[in-house]
């Protein structure tokens, strides 16, 4: 997807977020949904931050998928600075408090700069949602998008299925 103009931003405030964020990446490919990556410190590197979220809409970005953890300040600064909708992601990350202060930080925003908020670590799940935002103005997309979800009922009936001939129903 790399050729291709990106339609999402995937950003998070170091590497070490990529352990989780990759779930986001993986799910834009199923979707064959164009996507770019960045490390962008709301801390280490605010002035990247302010570039960044400026200049998206402008690079044919559409939807921003933000993760961070612990103060996890990323997600509502973009917002801050754009009108693009912004997916927080909040990460569990090794100086957080079990993962708390970084959903609230991202859950809690103020009037006027709303995040959108997954749970915790949920990256997958902020790349269906970037997909079905995206998918309100494209037929293809969403097809893919009726696919996946037609494939995790399905998956549902087969496990019913299973535990059905486990228990001799």
């Amino acid at each position: 997807m790399k050729d291709i103009q990106p339609k999402v931003g995937i950003i998070m405030g170091s590497k070490s977020d990529w352990q989780v964020m990759k779930e986001a990446a993986s799910f834009l490919e199923e979707m064959q949904v164009p996507y770019e990556v960045q490390i962008v410190s709301a801390h280490r590197t605010p002035e990247r931050m302010f570039d960044y979220a400026r200049q998206a809409r402008g690079r044919g970005i559409r939807v921003i998928i933000a993760g961070a953890g612990g103060a996890a300040h990323l997600p509502g600064m973009v917002a801050s600075l754009t009108t693009l909708p912004v997916i927080g992601v909040p990460i569990k990350s090794r100086n957080s408090i079990d993962g708390w202060d970084s959903v609230l930080s991202i859950l809690q925003m103020p009037a006027g700069v709303p995040v959108a908020t997954v749970a915790l670590d949920g990256a997958r799940n902020a790349a269906i949602l970037a997909s079905q935002i995206l998918a309100a103005f494209d037929e293809t997309l969403a097809r893919r998008l009726e696919d996946f979800k037609a494939a995790l009922k399905e998956k549902i009936y087969r496990q019913q299925q299973e535990l059905d001939e486990e228990l001799d129903v």
